[in-house]
């Protein structure tokens, strides 16, 4: 089955509305005027229940089709990025530093036309929950979704998510079951030393000397404690002490970001972490502090709901066209939250030869829509209509 016929003549019109969201970015939960016009908008398509302030200011809209069948949930997010756009486009952004970097915008308008057709038809048993969600950009909108009662308030018994991804062969789909985006966590290291004169380093302990031995050792954890087959990324990447030539500073700080695919090796990073901060700064007669800060937990798809994804991807592009073992990759996703609760499955659609994510001449690829809608209205089709989630 190609792309469906009715979404492909509302193509124009779902590109209309993804230009209007990319003229218009907004950050974390302030997507006032973007969850607006997607309430305004489900409201128009007829929807049966559409509900806004969900985590603060996500959007849901209910869509019952025939008796029977059961609830799936459908997400998209909304929220733009701290960044000056660069593309000179018609539609670049109006509101300055702010932008559309990573196809929010795409993804949003997207489900939009999805909510529509689906709205139209009704083609399908059971119900469908077409989920608008704030703060993905750090702000975990996904677990204050999910916090405000999200699943239980609509019933929703699985739950499924998409993202664009540049580079990736335009309008193809890439995905894989278990692990598919890693654990997103950031730290800071205090160490305490005792300041002097640089021309009389004995009679101080010094900080930098410290952090230079830690940022050594904490590599050590990747490795030669993850295991070899398994994936982990410890990255310092500021560090601050100082402020002059001829001071050895009291204190030095240090700060990253560590990623890994499985709850375990984020456990053992951790706690490695702090045994070789305390014990390297007790060396060296300095003390220090870890602060690990577990931000977004590791996006793990369901086999039997990739398995679904990958066949009706299949259906809409061809088998050619869907990858269903890629490589997992370390880059963080708030999705996680959902899926920890509901199983589901998360997938890449291709945004072709663009530029990267989080950069200022980023844009959202519009002949990929109707690929996604399709792809997006026959999973809903097809989901609703089975017996199990697993």
């Amino acid at each position: 089955m190609p792309i469906i016929n009715s979404i492909a003549d509302i193509h124009e019109e779902i590109t209309a509305w993804r230009r209007d969201f990319h003229a218009h970015p907004e950050l974390l939960y302030e997507v006032h005027r973007t969850a607006g016009k997607i309430a305004e908008l489900l409201e128009s398509f007829g929807v049966d229940e559409v509900a806004t302030g969900i985590g603060r200011t996500g959007v849901v809209g209910v869509i019952h089709g025939r008796p029977g069948g059961r609830t799936i949930g459908l997400r998209a997010d909304m929220d733009a990025l701290p960044i000056t756009e660069a593309t000179g486009l018609e539609h670049a952004s109006t509101n300055k530093g702010l932008m559309h970097a990573c196809g929010h915008d795409g993804h949003s308008a997207m489900l939009l036309g999805a909510a529509k057709h689906l709205a139209q038809t009704r083609n399908f048993d059971g119900t469908v929950a077409v989920i608008f969600q704030p703060a993905e950009e750090g702000g975990a909108g996904g677990l204050a979704m999910a916090e405000d009662g999200l699943f239980e308030r609509f019933g929703i018994e699985a739950v499924y998510g998409m993202h664009n991804l540049p580079g990736l062969p335009e309008g193809a789909f890439a995905t894989c079951p278990g692990a598919i985006m890693a654990s997103a966590d950031e730290f800071e290291i205090a160490i305490v030393g005792e300041g002097g004169h640089a021309a009389w380093p004995h009679l101080a302990v010094d900080p930098v000397l410290v952090a230079g031995h830690m940022i050594t050792a904490l590599q050590a954890i990747v490795a030669r404690n993850i295991d070899p087959l398994s994936s982990a990324v410890l990255s310092i990447t500021r560090m601050e002490a100082g402020s002059a030539y001829n001071v050895i500073a009291s204190e030095a700080r240090l700060s990253g970001t560590v990623r890994t695919l499985d709850p375990a090796g984020r456990d053992l990073v951790e706690e490695r972490m702090g045994a070789v901060v305390e014990n390297i700064a007790k060396a060296f007669g300095a003390s220090a502090k870890l602060d690990f800060r577990r931000g977004y937990p590791v996006t793990v798809n369901h086999p039997d709901h990739i398995r679904l994804a990958g066949e009706i991807a299949s259906e809409i592009v061809g088998a050619d066209k869907v990858d269903t073992a890629m490589t997992p990759m370390m880059g963080g996703e708030d999705f996680a939250f959902m899926l920890e609760r509901r199983p589901g499955a998360y997938v890449f659609i291709g945004n072709g030869e663009t530029s990267g994510l989080h950069t200022d001449t980023y844009d959202f690829n519009d002949e990929i829509i109707p690929v996604g809608v399709s792809y997006m209205v026959r999973l809903a089709e097809v989901a609703t209509a089975l017996t199990t989630s697993k």
